[in-house]
């Protein structure tokens, strides 16, 4: 399969810029599979399709503000992105301009904060760094730098908490997973208090969510690795709705990589501490996941294909073009899909 197959016309003006207000008055383009059907509404209107039982599963990390500003020695400005959390002061970073983070290399970020390049990562061109900082490391960041947006975004977020889910708990992550970015405490105790369970479990977003498939064949591709973990409590949630066949229904497809990961042969899911580098593109025959709440991904991404597989290509791409047409917002700041 190529990855051409999973490509689509988008034009430029529905790239959303900026987040709508309130979270939940977003589009949502709803597609039955039973049914063949699709359905026009805002996402608040996703308690028509949730009934009593149904277990939605989301992601709780929480987006790092993770791009900082600083200094060579000779002066020379740099940007520092955080990507990977080896250790209390070892990390994986992209630096720009790389020429200027050469091993034995030093840093100034702030009078708090500096870095000494360790080494290249020869795969992706970032660096492993190690931190020297005065005082606790997470507040420092929280001071110092600024919400790593998509490439695509280039207007100010002026409010760094528009790109948080409202229910994000555990730093870590260099992107949001922004189909959680549509729900409200509001909209969260209504389906509660409809009998939805919800169970979160969690992946750190990296930033491969947003690098391009280069080669031509899917099959080529070097999938990213993520960290993630499910509980015990939570494996033991979504089982038992698996056993008394309940929908388990993904809030995005990091929940859907999650959920994959650590799902046995039999339909099961363990509680897990690990890393995932799972691919999932059609034919796919998924373990635990029935249905997806998901927002508009990039032309020929991993992510079109991992929708693709929860239907079909040719449906998935005729669901994109509907949404083209009637001028959807597109990306992590756009609109959602629901596919049931």
């Amino acid at each position: 399969m190529k990855t051409s197959d999973f490509d689509y016309y988008l034009p430029e003006r529905l790239i959303a810029q900026t987040p709508v207000e309130p979270r939940d008055s977003s589009r949502l383009l709803v597609y039955d599979r039973a049914q063949d059907k699709v359905y026009h509404e805002r996402f608040f209107d996703i308690k028509k399709y949730l009934k009593k039982g149904d277990v939605l599963v989301r992601n709780n990390t929480r987006v790092l503000p993770a791009r900082m500003f600083g200094y060579t020695p000779n002066g020379g400005k740099v940007e520092v992105l955080l990507l990977k959390r080896f250790n209390l002061t070892d990390w994986e970073v992209l630096v720009k301009p790389g020429k200027k983070a050469k091993p034995g290399a030093t840093l100034v970020l702030s009078n708090e904060l500096s870095l000494t390049v360790l080494e290249t990562i020869e795969e992706t061109g970032s660096r492993k760094v190690r931190f020297t900082f005065d005082g606790v490391f997470e507040d420092i960041i929280s001071r110092l730098g600024e919400m790593p947006l998509p490439p695509y975004i280039t207007e100010k977020l002026e409010n760094k908490e528009r790109y948080q889910t409202v229910y994000a708990k555990v730093d870590g992550s260099a992107a949001a997973p922004t189909a959680g970015l549509h729900f409200t405490d509001k909209l969260n105790q209504e389906l509660l208090d409809m009998g939805v369970e919800i169970v979160d479990v969690l992946l750190h977003v990296g930033l491969g969510t947003f690098r391009p498939v280069k080669t031509d064949d899917i099959l080529s591709h070097h999938m990213h690795s993520e960290y993630y973990e499910i509980s015990e409590k939570s494996a033991d949630k979504i089982n038992k709705a698996k056993k008394e066949g309940r929908r388990v229904i993904a809030v995005g497809t990091t929940s859907v990589r999650t959920l994959e990961s650590a799902t046995d042969e039999n339909g099961f899911v363990k509680p897990i501490k690990d890393n995932t580098e799972i691919f999932i593109y059609p034919p796919y025959k998924f373990k635990c996941v029935d249905a997806l709440i998901t927002n508009f991904h990039l032309p020929k991404s991993t992510l079109v294909m991992l929708v693709s597989a929860l239907s079909t290509r040719e449906k998935t791409l005729e669901l994109y073009k509907t949404a083209v047409d009637m001028e959807y917002r597109f990306f992590s700041f756009g609109d959602s899909m629901f596919i049931l």
